[in-house]
């Protein structure tokens, strides 16, 4: 057994100072400061420091299988403990698209031997694969993923009967990508006869718009409640489309759910000049006036969840010109202290923090018993010191590429260690590289 005592608890929306005990995989109890614990058990004194539970991120590309020379699963999910996510949820546009119940059983046959954290995949879709989406088990994968609008990876759904299909006869949350593609496309055509190959980075999200966003988000919503889909809107963007979320029930009760990613409440349209192509993500980075929309939807509870959308490529990649650099970049090692920086700045506190990144991905995906600092829960923990100043640099960046949006960036904040069911798999910069994590179950 192990004790983490003298400790600041965070969770379930207050801090208390105690002790947790680990046995095995699991949570045993939780004690209260003023308690006696008279227990024979390995201590670890935490002096005050800071216990979340892991961080559940609902949306990655760790690139496993076909781009590896980009990302796999043992390099990511190795950085993603590094930065306090014991738990993540991988997309399916992988080479090949993981668009059969065949390719969906390989790569979780692969992960059990690769990823240090616990792991779950989402199912594709195409315009033709309705018949093998309907094959998935609802309480062994996380959920259905469909791009309305391209991304990498070419999985674009834009069949109308096929969108039908998919809506009306999903055994399991749904999560889109929402940006319409005609609008995309047409802006693309525009601006290219303008600027040619020459096109500024920050022309980026006038073509891949908010007008582009909204039009699909609201077509996804339209679909959801027209069939009574469970739906989960992946990466927002924009203030307009803020009002198509509600938050007048509490999350478990909604059928309708929004994410928002790191980098979405960090930068803005301004920030291009300053990094270029490395913040290019789709959708994209938009306005300030955006962002702050972002940031009170997440304090309203119109927007559920915070991800990263980690997305590697290399440097050279990112290099290219604006047609040619993919978009996407690495974020989960980052994420969690990225947020950190909001309690600092006081627009966010740790409570809410927690509830977003770690009780709401759990309750959104219905996943089975983590998210949460609970008896008989599986032991998912992180220990953050929340006033350790460190700076971010290649030598202490685990990704594969090599780099990070936040390279030479100094966070307030810094995870100590990291708990995956129980075992200390990441401890301020030694890892336990034979331990792999478990695959997520699902109460559905």
């Amino acid at each position: 057994m192990i004790l983490l005592k003298n400790a600041q608890i965070v969770n379930e929306g207050s801090i208390q100072k105690g002790s947790i005990l680990i046995d095995g995989q699991k949570i045993v109890k939780i004690f209260s400061l003023e308690e006696n614990v008279d227990i024979e058990a390995d201590e670890i004194d935490l002096q005050g420091k800071y216990i979340f539970p892991g961080v559940i991120d609902d949306q990655v590309h760790f690139r496993d299988p076909g781009m590896l020379y980009k990302a796999d699963i043992a390099t990511e999910s190795r950085a993603a403990v590094a930065g306090g996510t014991t738990s993540y949820m991988d997309m399916p546009n992988n080479i090949p698209a993981i668009l059969t119940q065949e390719l969906l059983a390989k790569k979780y046959a692969d992960a059990a031997g690769k990823s240090m954290a616990n792991y779950s995949f989402y199912m594709g879709t195409s315009n033709d694969n309705l018949e093998e989406i309907l094959k998935t088990d609802p309480k062994t994968i996380c959920g259905i993923k469909v791009f309305m609008g391209s991304s990498t990876g070419n999985m674009l759904v834009d069949d109308a009967k096929t969108l039908e299909g998919i809506f009306s006869k999903a055994p399991c949350l749904v999560a889109t990508h929402c940006e319409d593609e005609t609008t995309i496309l047409r802006n693309t055509k525009i601006y290219k006869e303008k600027y040619g190959e020459g096109m500024p980075i920050n022309k980026h999200p006038e073509i891949r718009s908010a007008e582009a966003c909204y039009l699909s988000s609201n077509m996804a919503i339209q679909l959801a409640k027209k069939h009574n889909t469970r739906l989960h809107v992946l990466h927002l963007t924009t203030a307009r489309e803020m009002e198509l979320f509600d938050n007048s029930i509490p999350l478990t009760e909604k059928k309708i759910t929004a994410e928002v990613c790191v980098h979405h409440l960090t930068f803005n349209d301004q920030d291009y000049d300053t990094y270029g192509t490395r913040i290019k993500w789709n959708p994209a980075v938009k306005t300030e006036a955006d962002r702050l929309a972002l940031l009170q939807a997440l304090k309203d509870n119109k927007i559920d969840v915070i991800a990263t959308d980690h997305a590697p490529h290399t440097m050279d990649e990112k290099a290219n010109g604006y047609f040619k650099a993919p978009s996407g970049g690495p974020l989960v090692q980052h994420s969690l202290v990225a947020m950190l920086e909001f309690y600092h700045r006081g627009e966010l506190s740790l409570e809410k923090i927690v509830e977003k990144m770690c009780h709401a991905p759990a309750d959104c995906f219905q996943v089975e018993k983590r998210g949460y600092i609970r008896p008989g829960y599986f032991a998912d923990l992180v220990v953050v010191d929340i006033d350790k100043s460190w700076k971010v640099s290649k030598e202490n960046t685990y990704y594969k590429v090599g780099w990070s949006p936040f390279d030479g960036k100094e966070f307030k904040s810094q995870v100590l260690k990291t708990f995956v069911n129980g075992s200390l798999v990441y401890d301020e910069g030694k890892f336990d590289e034979n331990y792999r994590g478990l695959r997520l179950s699902f109460d559905r």
